[in-house]
């Protein structure tokens, strides 16, 4: 009897166990189906080709000029009022009250405040205070004498400061010379940026762009084109989902953008992702994008 009951108990446990093994499986298998489930499918993506801007770029860098610029030499014993340093004044405010009279500003800006050194030939009992006017910000760049024939009044330009990380300060060509300089072979141009906020300060190293030769042209991403040699191919779908792989000829790439100068129309619809999966005239199911 004892040894029935023992058999039969090893008998209960072992399908336990195999009733735990077989929950546990199931358990993890849900989890990871859950978890991979949120990704999105593997497939075929396909894209339209549309119409974007594209432009030239020119990187350089220039320093951070104030539209307008005062300097005043103070003598410390004839102040006879308080001065604020950075204060903000409009047109017209007291900057400063002397013993000799009144310093107004001349032009709404900001005050600075600097203590003469010794690079600078007077006595220790002189001061300067500053006034910028920094609502807008100049840069005077050198344009390479190559790139003078498509730098024009009025076009685009982006600077960037260290200080600001990413952020885009965006401007124009505001000035060109009229000649090339004949030691630098490069052109002198002037940049304007808006400042209202008056986050450029004078001084800052700015990281500038320029962009020329802007035209609106054919797009497609750049995960669509296959390059076999020198060429440059794409895959088109028709309406019932067969590819077709057609030549096109490609200019720009930028921000992950191909121009499309020939081979394609807007509307087309293309395979933008997924080109191992696809054979020429295949029929395909696509996911759109």
């Amino acid at each position: 009897m004892k040894k029935s009951t023992k058999i039969i108990t090893t008998i209960i446990v072992f399908f336990l166990i195999i009733a735990l093994v077989i929950i546990g499986r199931t358990m993890i298998g849900n989890h990871f189906k859950k978890k991979f489930s949120k990704r999105p499918p593997p497939g075929i993506i396909v894209t339209e080709v549309i119409n974007e801007k594209f432009s030239e770029k020119l990187e350089t860098f220039g320093t951070a000029i104030s539209s307008k610029s005062k300097t005043f030499k103070i003598r410390k014993d004839q102040v006879s009022g308080e001065f604020k340093l950075k204060e903000k004044v409009k047109k017209g405010d007291l900057i400063l009250d002397l013993e000799s009279g009144n310093i107004v500003a001349p032009f709404s800006g900001v005050l600075g405040y600097t203590g003469l050194t010794e690079d600078i030939f007077v006595s220790d009992n002189i001061f300067i205070i500053t006034l910028d006017d920094n609502s807008t910000i100049y840069s005077d760049i050198k344009i390479p004498e190559s790139y003078a024939p498509f730098i024009k009044k009025g076009l685009p330009v982006e600077a960037k400061v260290s200080s600001y990380g990413d952020k885009i300060f965006k401007g124009k060509i505001d000035f060109i010379s009229s000649r090339i300089n004949a030691d630098t072979r490069s052109l002198l141009s002037r940049i304007s940026i808006n400042n209202e906020d008056l986050e450029l300060l004078s001084g800052s190293l700015l990281e500038i762009t320029v962009k020329f030769n802007l035209r609106d042209a054919l797009s497609v991403p750049d995960t669509s084109i296959m390059m076999e040699g020198e060429k440059s191919y794409i895959y088109k779908v028709s309406d019932e989902n067969i590819t077709n792989k057609i030549q096109v000829d490609i200019g720009l790439r930028s921000d992950g953008k191909v121009e499309i100068l020939s081979g394609l129309n807007e509307g087309d619809q293309i395979v933008a992702e997924g080109l191992k999966k696809v054979r020429p005239r295949g029929k395909i199911k696509p996911l759109k994008n």
